[in-house]
């Protein structure tokens, strides 16, 4: 049965619902913030929105404190899932490096020979703005990767305008999360102030009622003493976090962006001024995935040649020597059994023509000693250099070849004439 693209996901996220839902690997994480958010409300809700419900008496003024609480937290938690359960902008990974950069580099090895080498570039540059900017090539998703892009080593994915990966929510914030990222955020400092303030306010309810001091007041509610601590801890870091993504968004920036060009001092080419830059952030339509997580795997086509090398084997005639290795192994054989022959016959007009056949005796037993085991690696490591001088257009066989091939035979042929 065909697997479906979130089955066979190679990044480190989990899915739910049949892959309708992405999450980044540590999505535990979102049980610890949904309890930080959810607690306190609570709390606020039993120990003293309820006491607040007949201090405005004039329309009932009092509900509106436990519904806008309960309003608000859930707006929160909205924006929160909406976070950490969509796709933050993954670039889909490619199934082999692109073959339409690859270039052929030659090298010279021993033996002078040239070897091509496939090599692409690193790093290109691509006009953004009317800015240069370069884009890096990612070996792990092997692609090149858009403007503003970064492989999360979390999730081990290439994310689309990659700001950071946030433990808290469980997921990357990118290009497509980056908006409700930045709302939750700056809703949960408002629900933390609301909180802080109908907390204050039921202090001085109490100090105007019963208890005068303030002393007094904080002893009869301690849930709003607790609350209060919390909140103010809490704004800290909630509120500070808002006031850094507004500046970020200001200035049409992402968290990456700015912890590692901070020093750089150069110009960015996204910057747009501040309100187009709000615009594009919080207004502009989000743009759709690229994956299809509920699509069907489709078996991956055998990946044809590059051209280059098409085009080298189509332009090699049929009837080159460069077709077939044996080609070389018998026609290297019979040079070797011809230069034996020219030996013998040299060696026989030197001797006066004595001892003839005992030679051509010889000379079969040499032959016939070319198969043995002893003398095959020889033999192929010559043939090997014949192959070379083929390609190189000659046929005539290296000096080595020769001079192995004549002290072999002439010492069979003196054996053979003292016995």
């Amino acid at each position: 049965m065909a697997k479906r693209v979130y089955q066979a996901w190679k990044g480190k996220n989990k899915f739910l619902l049949g892959g309708r839902l992405i999450f980044g690997p540590d999505a535990r994480s979102l049980f610890i913030t949904v309890s930080l958010i959810v607690v306190p409300v609570v709390i606020f809700c039993v120990l003293v929105a309820r006491n607040l419900l007949h201090k405005f008496p004039a329309y009932n003024s009092g509900y509106a404190v436990l519904i806008v609480a309960i309003a608000f937290t859930i707006h929160v938690l909205v924006l929160l899932l909406m976070t950490s359960t969509r796709d933050p902008g993954i670039v889909p990974r490619a199934s082999h490096p692109p073959e339409e950069e690859f270039s052929y580099d030659t090298r010279t090895e021993i033996g002078g020979r040239h070897t091509p080498s496939l090599t692409f570039p690193r790093i290109k540059e691509v006009m953004v703005n009317g800015m240069l900017v370069k884009v890096k090539y990612c070996d792990t998703c092997m692609i090149y990767r858009p403007p503003r892009c970064s492989h999360c080593s979390i999730c081990n994915n290439c994310v689309e305008r990659f700001d950071h990966h946030c433990p808290w929510v469980g997921q990357c914030i990118g290009q497509r999360n980056y908006r409700y990222f930045f709302l939750f955020v700056s809703s949960s400092t408002l629900l933390c102030i609301y909180v802080f303030a109908m907390c204050a306010l039921y202090i001085k309810f109490l100090m105007d009622g019963d208890y005068p001091t303030v002393w007094k007041a904080m002893k009869n509610s301690p849930a709003s003493v607790v609350l209060m601590i919390y909140c103010f801890v809490a704004l800290w870091f909630v509120g500070g976090l808002t006031g850094f993504h507004l500046y970020l968004i200001g200035t049409n920036q992402t968290t990456y962006e700015n912890f590692r060009y901070r020093g750089d001092n150069r110009v960015s080419a996204y910057n747009r001024g501040y309100l187009n830059n709000f615009i594009e952030v919080l207004c502009t339509e989000i743009k759709p995935s690229r994956i299809n997580l509920r699509a069907y795997v489709q078996d991956e086509t055998a990946r044809p040649p590059p051209a280059s090398r098409t085009r080298d084997v189509e332009e090699e005639p049929a009837s080159s020597p460069r077709v077939k290795v044996e080609d070389d192994l018998e026609i290297g054989g019979d040079l070797l059994k011809i230069s034996r022959r020219r030996n013998y016959e040299e060696v026989d007009e030197e001797m006066g023509g004595r001892n003839s056949n005992e030679l051509h005796g010889a000379l079969s037993e040499s032959e016939l000693m070319v198969g043995s085991e002893t003398q095959v690696p020889v033999i192929r490591s010559d043939v090997k250099n014949s192959s070379w001088g083929r390609r190189s257009g000659s046929w005539d066989l290296p000096p080595g070849v020769l001079a192995a091939s004549s002290s072999a035979t002439e010492g069979d042929i003196l054996q053979k004439s003292t016995r």
